[in-house]
């Protein structure tokens, strides 16, 4: 058996546990440079509000509906991730994280009431850190991923079963008839591996249910469509087919981009803002042990301003041996940006990928190319993580990322961001006690 555990409306939980007066007001937290909405409290879905949704079309809300719109604050919510991580291991034997709000446990062999367990679990949750959450428990993934779902609609659950209780559904506990009436209400796109392009060619080959999908041959799932969907139905038969993965496994490419907070016109401010991406790269480049080979920049105009004249441009540069240091993946990538940088355009984002990527095991060669790196600039760049992870992101960096002031053209735009409440100590609450 495994469970799937995540955060209810997860970066809205986060906020609201520092500003109770949230509860019950429709809240949606926006994207980079306050963009879009990218979580919803429930009260912000009854209102319509989609997934997506741009904030100006969401701003007569705030007046109309009392819709609050705050700025992401992903220090705030990485920290409570991984509180609530640490608490969710406990519900057995191993854990995957599967994202900053979702973690696969492992139920195997695990004696008694799993509901019951469950439920103390995310009891202690929401008591200690103050977010709830939903659980769901089944013999593959996709079925744990299906009960965790259902676990957030208690209408589609069809009368009383043993694993009947809030926020938590174990679909092991099912009679068969019980799980078919599940998998029948279950709508085939709501489905873990089916994507909104799948499940339209689905529903026009008549698949309109995960009941409709469980029914489905394994062969057939692979021959019209593809192995990954062959191992979903295999899965919604209980057959597990997705391995479990104790630690993440290491990321092929590793990517920074941003839009920038208002049009950057010259170079060395483009340069700046790469020069940041860079480094950010690179720290997790580190932090994963591993080299790059190739690096990739890009710069464009936005296409949203037809007004202004498009550009958009990227290139590449293989590097003549695999590297982490950050001040020459930097060196690279704005000699990347200064070669195809034209004046005369606003310039909307800009980007850093790292390509090529492999286990830290050969030894770094310096630019120069005829001596091996030094040890002192791999304890440098550990010296620099370590400074940056204590005393917050952008303590000590590169001088091509310009000098600290107080307006940079790239930065983004969060003029609506809660205070780094668990990870600075100058923004901790204040509570008083001559009241």
């Amino acid at each position: 058996m495994l469970a799937l555990i995540d955060g209810n409306n997860f970066y809205v939980s986060c906020e609201r546990v520092f500003q109770p007066w949230l509860q019950g007001r429709p809240v949606v937290v926006l994207s980079n440079n306050d963009g879009c909405a990218i979580a919803r409290s429930d009260e912000a879905k009854a209102l319509g509000i989609k997934m997506g949704a741009p904030y100006f079309q969401l701003r007569e809300l705030e007046r109309d509906a009392g819709l609050i719109a705050l700025s992401a604050n992903f220090a705030l919510y990485g920290d409570m991730s991984d509180r609530m991580m640490s608490l969710a291991a406990g519900l057995g034997h191993n854990q995957e994280v599967y994202s900053i709000d979702e973690s696969f446990v492992d139920l195997s062999g695990i004696r008694g009431d799993l509901v019951r367990r469950a439920r103390t679990i995310r009891k202690r949750i929401h008591q200690w850190i103050g977010i709830p959450t939903c659980i769901g428990i089944g013999p593959t993934k996709t079925l744990a991923k299906l009960a965790n779902a259902i676990a957030k609609s208690a209408e589609r659950k069809p009368g009383s079963y043993p694993a009947h209780h809030a926020q938590i559904c174990h679909l092991g506990a099912c009679s068969p008839e019980e799980l078919q009436a599940l998998l029948q209400a279950t709508e085939v796109g709501e489905v873990w591996g089916v994507g909104r392009k799948i499940g339209a060619q689905l529903r026009e080959n008549g698949i309109h249910t995960a009941l409709d999908l469980q029914r489905m041959s394994p062969a057939a799932a692979k021959a019209g469509w593809s192995v990954v969907l062959e191992k979903t139905v295999r899965e919604l038969n209980g057959t597990p087919c997705i391995e479990f993965e104790d630690e993440p496994p290491a990321k092929q490419q590793i990517a920074c981009t941003r839009s920038f907070g208002h049009p950057v016109t010259e170079l060395i401010e483009l340069q700046e803002a790469i020069t940041e991406f860079a480094c950010r790269a690179a720290e997790k480049l580190r932090k994963q042990n591993s080299h790059t080979g190739q690096i990739m920049a890009f710069i464009r105009t936005s296409p949203f301003r037809q007004q202004d004249p498009q550009y958009s441009r990227s290139a590449s540069i293989p590097l003549p041996s695999p590297t982490s240091d950050s001040a020459h993946i930097t060196q690279a990538a704005n000699a990347i940006v200064k070669r195809i940088y034209k004046d005369g355009y606003k310039y909307a984002k800009a980007g850093v990928m790292l390509m090529d990527l492999q286990p830290a095991t050969r030894e770094q060669l310096t630019l120069d190319f005829d001596e091996t790196m030094p040890e002192n600039r791999v304890r440098l760049m550990d010296a620099m993580d370590q400074l940056n992870r204590r005393y917050g992101r952008g303590t000590l960096k590169l001088a091509s990322a310009g000098a600290p002031r107080d307006i940079k053209l790239w930065a983004m735009k969060q003029e609506r961001m809660t205070p780094a409440y668990t990870t600075d100590w100058a923004k901790l609450l204040m509570v008083r006690t001559d009241a």
